[in-house]
C-alpha cells in the first residue's frame, strides 16, 4: 500500500496539468477574487466645471481630488460639452459649481453644487454620487466650525442615460457578453478535440482540404447558431427585461457577429491545443469564465483593481464588447464612438484564427 501511494505521488508530480489544477488554479483564483472583487471606488475619472473659481470651490475641489476616490481626467469648459465627454467614456462624473459660490455661501448662507454621473453602470454611478456628497458634507462641517449661523451646501444629482438607476442596464450587457463568449467558445473548443478523441481526425488529415478550410468548416455552422442565439438574447432583453436599444440595431447585430467570430476563433484555438474534450472544456472554463466575469468590468470596476490586473484586462475581449453594447443600447452612439473597440476585437479574431491555422498545420505534419 505504501509503495502504491508513493507511485501515485510520482504520477501526480510528473503530470504538469495535474499540478496546475492542484496548485495553480487555487492560487490564481484567490488572487483574482481578492483583488478584483471590490465594490470600493478608486481613481474614478471626473471632470469639474467651476463657474466661481474662488477659494471655497478650490478647497472643495482639492478635498475631492485628494480623497483617493477621484482623479481629474478631463476639463470641461461648459455644460454643452458634458454629454460629449460621457459619450467618449472619458469621465464617469461631472461636478458643477454655481457662479459666485463663496459669496452666496457667505451672504445667503447657501450655495449649490450639481453632480452629473454616467448611470449606464448604475452601481458605480450611485457610489460616485454618494462619495461626492459625503466629501462635500464633510467640508461643510469643517467650514461651519466657529460660526454662529449654519450654512448649507446643497448637492443636486443627475443620472445620465439611466435616471431610474435600473439594474437591468448593468446586467444585460454583461450577460449578453458572458453567454456569447462562454457558450460559443465552449461549443467550438471541443469540436476538433472530439475529432481527435473519436479517431476521425485521420479522415480530415488525409482529405484534400487545407487547414483554413477545415477550420472554416468547423466555425461557420457555429457562427450561424451563435448569431441566432444572440438575436434571441436581444429579443428577450428588449421585450421581457425592458432593455432599450437607443442606437442602431443593425450596428449592434454586426458587432455581435464580430464578437461571435472572435469567440469561436478562440474556441477553435483551444481545441487545437487540447488532446481531449475534457481538457478542452477545462481550459475553456478556466481561461474564459473567471476572467470574463472578474476582469471585464461587468460587475467590478476596473479602476479599483491593481495595475497588473488592469493591464491584464486589456487583453480580455469581453471588456471591449461590454463597452460596445452599452454605447449602442444605452447611450445610442454610432460607430464613430466605438471604432477603437471594434478594431481591437477584429484584431483579436484574426490573431486567434492565425494561431489556430498555424497550430493545425503543425498537427498535420
Amino acid at each position: 500500500m505504501r509503495g502504491f501511494i508513493i507511485k501515485e505521488f510520482y504520477h501526480i508530480f510528473r503530470d504538469y496539468r495535474s499540478m496546475i489544477v492542484l496548485f495553480g488554479m487555487p492560487v490564481i483564483q484567490v488572487l483574482l477574487f481578492g483583488f478584483a472583487l471590490s465594490t470600493e471606488i478608486k481613481n474614478a475619472p471626473v471632470a469639474i466645471i467651476d463657474h466661481s473659481n474662488d477659494q471655497v470651490t478650490r478647497a472643495i475641489t482639492s478635498k475631492i481630488l485628494s480623497s483617493g476616490f477621484f482623479i481629474l481626467a478631463d476639463e470641461v469648459h461648459g455644460e454643452g460639452h458634458i454629454e460629449e465627454v460621457f459619450r467618449h467614456g472619458k469621465v464617469k462624473e461631472v461636478i458643477i459649481f454655481e457662479s459666485d459660490f463663496a459669496t452666496k455661501l457667505e451672504k445667503d448662507r447657501q450655495a449649490g453644487i450639481q453632480v452629473i454621473a454616467d448611470a449606464s453602470d448604475p452601481n458605480t454611478s450611485n457610489l460616485l454620487v454618494s462619495y461626492t456628497s459625503a466629501i462635500i458634507n464633510d467640508y461643510q462641517q469643517e467650514y461651519m466650525k466657529g460660526m454662529s449661523l449654519p450654512v448649507t451646501i446643497t448637492t443636486e444629482s443627475q443620472m445620465m442615460y439611466n435616471p431610474a438607476l435600473k439594474s437591468v442596464f448593468m446586467f444585460v450587457p454583461g450577460v449578453i457578453t458572458i453567454l456569447l463568449m462562454l457558450i460559443t467558445a465552449m461549443m467550438t473548443s471541443i469540436s476538433i478535440a472530439r475529432e481527435k478523441e473519436m479517431g476521425t481526425m485521420e479522415i480530415l488529415l488525409v482529405s484534400p482540404m487545407r487547414p483554413i478550410q477545415i477550420i472554416a468548416g468547423k466555425v461557420l455552422p457555429y457562427v450561424l447558431l451563435a448569431f441566432a442565439n444572440a438575436v434571441i438574447i436581444l429579443l428577450l432583453s428588449y421585450f421581457v427585461l425592458g432593455m432599450p436599444v437607443k442606437g442602431s440595431l443593425l450596428l449592434l447585430l454586426a458587432e455581435s457577429l464580430l464578437f461571435i467570430v472572435m469567440a469561436l476563433s478562440l474556441g477553435i484555438f483551444i481545441s487545437t491545443v487540447s488532446n481531449s474534450q475534457q481538457m478542452a472544456m477545462m481550459l475553456s472554463m478556466f481561461a474564459l469564465m473567471l476572467p470574463t466575469i472578474l476582469l471585464s468590468g461587468f460587475i467590478f470596476p476596473i479602476e479599483n483593481m491593481p495595475v497588473a490586473l488592469q493591464l491584464l484586462s486589456l487583453i480580455m475581449p469581453p471588456r471591449w464588447f461590454i463597452i460596445i453594447v452599452k454605447s449602442i443600447m444605452i447611450k445610442g452612439l454610432g460607430f464613430q464612438y466605438i471604432w477603437k473597440e471594434t478594431l481591437i476585437i477584429a484584431g483579436m479574431a484574426l490573431f486567434f484564427i492565425a494561431l489556430s491555422v498555424k497550430k493545425f498545420k503543425v498537427r498535420m505534419e
